[in-house]
């Protein structure tokens, strides 16, 4: 395991790493992130060499919650990320600073039970984490972090994933030799953000932010599911892709999150299952009476968006090996279309005057009529995906920062790098 100093890092010690991270036009300013890393590592823990760790965010390509009722996802690295700066301690607290927060988190891992208190928190994250390896056999032990971040908080690019497996990852590299799988840290994080933090989601976000690149994951079978990576470059096709926060706020959307698969779990147990993966869409219509009756109308249409976009999936898949663009667009188009008027998560329920996410869509697509946009993650609030011509992204930005503010809306590229330890 390699500890980096200040002058390592600005003679070009990782230099080769970051060009790998964030492209040669970005070394200059990745090194100076870097170098302001570990002076604020040192200000803090009196240290004066550290481990160094990034994790990226995540962009949803294509699965629009399906990974919970056992789908088929395509999601992405980006090149936004977490970075941290780490040393080992001899005792069983885990101390992190990040950057911008009030609150430090400081865990002691002889006491790793479920805190009401902590739900919310990451606190509980790291908790849940630890938790995971030790019940499954792995190491865990103390260490000191600061960390900095470019993955917003609520901005729907998994800051939360992004951390998750990054704790996954100092632990794996730090206590067990690089040895746990990508797969093995997401569900450590999937099991945190379950169990200790409360908030019910699916392995996807964790996965994208363990593995990196674009990556199909077909989630049939949980306990292993099945990952294949592919590569497409939209810049070859003169369009970029980008996200744009239109400002919502998740807090108190929990329960909105929450019944999507409650009421896809509704359909899927009056269709014989578990979930929806253990039936068809042929047996959805041929019950489609009784279905509106026992569960309703929403939950009927978001079991059809499962279906319909869990075959889209697919289809998607074919259009990137065939480097097929405008076959690409059109069914991501379908995707947020089916996400607004079937999955019904671009408005939280009883929502009239605040319309953020239709507000956006609809002026997007007026605003840039060859742009393709869809509802990003989990919806309700937040962030929407976009494809926009090349040559009207600087027009469209100005015009969207207007009306959400400046740094709203954010041109993304994909990192074919999950989680790492820079060594």
């Amino acid at each position: 395991m390699k500890f980096y100093t200040v002058e390592e890092v600005k003679n070009g010690a990782i230099d080769d790493v970051l060009l790998e991270l964030y492209g040669a036009e970005e070394i200059k300013a990745q090194t100076g992130r870097y170098v302001s890393l570990l002076k604020n590592a040192s200000d803090k823990f009196g240290i004066d060499k550290a481990a160094l760790f990034s994790s990226p965010g995540r962009s949803e390509l294509c699965g629009n919650h399906t990974d919970h009722n056992r789908g088929r996802v395509i999601a992405a690295g980006i090149q936004l990320d977490k970075i941290s700066a780490v040393m080992p301690r001899s005792d069983s607290i885990v101390e992190i600073v990040t950057e911008g927060f009030s609150h430090n988190i400081q865990t002691d891992l002889q006491y790793l039970k479920p805190d009401s208190d902590e739900s919310g928190k990451a606190d509980a994250l790291v908790k849940g984490v630890a938790a995971y390896f030790r019940e499954h056999g792995f190491q865990i032990g103390g260490f000191s972090a600061y960390i900095e971040s470019l993955v917003a908080m609520g901005s729907g690019l998994s800051s939360s994933a992004a951390f998750e497996v990054l704790i996954g990852m100092i632990f794996n590299t730090l206590y067990n030799q690089d040895e746990i799988s990508a797969v093995e840290l997401a569900k450590a994080g999937k099991y945190a953000e379950n169990t200790y933090f409360h908030k019910p989601c699916g392995l996807m976000d964790q996965l994208a932010c363990a593995v990196g690149g674009i990556a199909i994951i077909d989630f049939e079978d949980e306990e292993s599911p099945e990952i294949e990576c592919l590569d497409f470059n939209f810049h070859e096709h003169d369009y970029q892709l980008m996200i744009l926060d239109t400002g919502g706020n998740h807090a108190n959307l929990t329960g909105e999150y929450a019944s999507i698969p409650r009421e896809m779990g509704c359909i899927a147990r009056e269709l014989g299952g578990n979930v929806l993966r253990d039936s068809s869409l042929d047996q959805l219509m041929r019950r489609s009476s009784h279905l509106r009756r026992t569960c309703g109308d929403r939950a009927f249409l978001r079991a059809l968006h499962f279906f319909l976009e869990n075959e889209r999936v697919s289809l998607v898949r074919e259009a990137i090996r065939y480097n097929d663009m405008t076959g690409y667009l059109r069914l991501i188009d379908e995707s947020g279309r089916s996400s607004q008027m079937f999955l019904q998560n671009c408005v939280p329920t009883g929502a009239v005057e605040n319309q953020a996410v239709n507000f956006a869509l609809g002026l997007l697509k007026t605003i840039c009529p060859k742009g393709v946009f869809r509802i990003h993650g989990g919806g309700f609030a937040g962030t929407i995906q976009g494809y926009i011509p090349a040559d009207s992204f600087d027009t469209m930005q100005i015009q969207m920062e207007e009306h959400f503010g400046r740094g709203s809306a954010t041109p993304l590229s994909i990192r074919s790098f999950g989680v790492i330890h820079i060594g």
